[in-house]
């Protein structure tokens, strides 16, 4: 009997997937007859971009899984034969997630059978060790096997060319072209060795260079509380703390050790609701100078600080809010070079640089972007990333973040200040520069589609009683910027404001990133500027939603 064509490709896939799992998996939709659950898997490939490859887990073409890794591996190394580095290293680390070991030997295992020589780390640990291996090593290319702060079912695959920045155009597709071409898998080689195992010399080398953000003999004392949510920076960053003399900070016990369930939160995100309430318990025991949290695989850094007007006595500052107070204690150090944010970050940080006569650069969203502006001294993202020793790490960094943040709380607390007392000297300097984020998570893409739609067919004139001064469409690609799905509207009146509209590179969610600029006249009108930013913020919020029909 002729099976019909999509009960074809499950068979022909069934045939050539090495993983037991997915087998089995498949097996048990194509015996069920579960068309729907068939389409969906075979509706495509999962799209490889300048994220890498980021899903679900599961078995098909558009799932993660051990056959789709294989061929985005033999695909990479065609593109390096292609660009001359055949002969070339690559580095293979992963985090603790399900699958991420498996894949991360895959990887290896064809890069070997490829000609290429291949070293995985030596077990699963923080993304930012991986992108210091491949910029200290010389290596060619490196992959990280991780979906950061993605729910527990998805695993991802990210790369990372010389240098240690993560991929961009063209380079993407390229890459993609060749995936693409890969054949049966059955002909891409795959030896049972031929592969180099690190030993710890990698992630010592890395913790040295850790102790580059810190100033000799600057003070040591901020006690931590640190949470992992999960993932696997507990033991990298006691080990940073302890190398640097700052007191051990506490873990939060029931996210210390590295599980992929995430059994304690709905996504391992320090910004979703939820996911911080252990840490504040934790803190409101231990009596710590602040609350540092990691994303599952430590390249973003979240702080809490103490607040009697919040629930429970602890918030948890914004991105936009850290990323300045980072600057801040840079300048205050003595730095120079070019401070880098994305679009979607505060304009706080331009005002910090101005004042310090120093270089500002703005890019697109991601760290493959900022990573590549020249001389970069410093760069970050609202989404709590930092990269604060681009000379170490390419890249966003939660470990060195972390230390830096130590530092600072540190030398505040010897002057009797906190990290809100200087954002607040901050605002008074610059003027108040809150920010806020609209999002909605769909489960249907086109939903996204049409709400960048609406707005392009429908602009604004006006958001929160402010004029919308300037409108841009960031597919033109305005001011050298390079082409990106998402709309810029800048707004103007008493108060100055700012929105940014577009779909997420690496969730299924429309982000709008708001920003509201209240001058402050002293330090006494800094409360009456916090009630006017908020309340712009939420009118921003309002108008904004029914403009995009969220």
């Amino acid at each position: 009997m002729t099976q019909d064509p999509l009960t074809a490709r499950a068979e022909a896939w069934l045939a050539e997937d090495p993983d037991g799992d997915t087998r089995a998996e498949l097996r048990a939709l194509i015996d069920s007859g579960d068309r729907e659950a068939l389409a969906e898997r075979f509706s495509g490939l999962l799209e490889f971009g300048t994220a890498g490859l980021r899903g679900e887990l599961g078995a098909g073409p558009r799932r993660m899984n051990r056959a789709v890794v294989i061929r985005a591996a033999a695909g990479l190394a065609a593109y390096l034969r292609e660009q001359g580095r055949g002969g070339g290293l690559v580095v293979i680390g992963y985090d603790a997630r399900h699958k991420s070991a498996d894949f991360a030997r895959d990887t290896a295992a064809v890069m070997a059978g490829a000609g290429l020589r291949a070293a995985l780390l030596p077990g699963a640990l923080p993304t930012p060790v991986l992108a210091f291996a491949v910029q200290r090593m010389g290596a060619v290319a490196g992959v990280q096997v991780t979906a950061s702060h993605n729910p527990p079912r998805d695993n991802g695959y990210k790369v990372y060319l010389d240098g240690g920045s993560q991929i961009v155009p063209p380079a993407d597709g390229e890459i993609a072209a060749h995936i693409e071409a890969v054949g049966a898998l059955a002909d891409v080689a795959r030896p049972d060795d031929g592969w180099e195992v690190l030993d710890g010399t990698v992630l010592a080398s890395y913790l040295e260079r850790t102790q580059a953000v810190l100033t000799p003999g600057s003070p040591r004392t901020a006690r931590v509380v640190h949470t992992a949510l999960h993932g696997v920076g507990t033991a990298t960053v006691l080990a940073a703390f302890e190398r640097a003399g700052f007191p051990a900070p506490v873990p939060v016990p029931e996210q210390a050790e590295p599980d992929p369930e995430f059994p304690t939160v709905a996504f391992p995100n320090p910004e979703e609701p939820g996911a911080m309430d252990l840490s504040f318990a934790t803190a409101r025991a231990e009596r710590p100078d602040v609350i540092i949290a990691n994303d599952p695989d430590a390249d973003r850094c979240a702080v809490g600080v103490p607040d009697e007007q919040a629930p429970g006595g602890w918030r948890m500052l914004r991105g936009d809010e850290v990323g300045a107070l980072l600057a801040a204690h840079l300048v205050s150090k003595g730095a120079k070079g070019t401070f880098a944010e994305s679009i979607v970050s505060s304009s706080l940080l331009g005002r910090i640089a101005a004042a310090a006569g120093l270089p500002h650069e703005e890019t697109l969203t991601g760290f493959k972007w900022i990573a590549r502006v020249p001389g970069l001294r410093y760069g970050y993202e609202e989404a709590l990333g930092y990269c604060v020793d681009p000379d170490g790490v390419r890249d966003k960094d939660g470990i060195t973040a972390a230390l830096l943040v130590a530092e600072l709380v540190s030398g505040l607390k010897e002057d009797g200040r906190t990290l809100v007392d200087l954002l607040d000297e901050l605002a008074v300097a610059h003027g108040l520069h809150a920010t806020d984020q609209l999002s909605a998570r769909v489960e249907d893409l086109s939903l996204i589609a049409a709400s960048m739609r609406r707005l392009r067919e429908n602009p604004p004139a006006e958001l929160a009683g402010l004029r919308v001064t300037r409108a841009e469409d960031l597919t033109t690609g305005p001011n050298g910027l390079p082409p990106t799905d998402g709309l810029r509207y800048t707004l103007g009146g008493e108060h100055d404001a700012r929105v940014i509209v577009r779909p997420s590179g690496t969730e299924p969610k429309i982000k709008c990133y708001l920003e509201a600029v209240v001058p402050v006249a002293g330090a006494a009108a800094l409360p009456a500027a916090k009630e006017k930013a908020a309340r712009l913020l939420d009118a921003l919020k309002r108008d904004l939603s029914a403009a995009a029909g969220l």
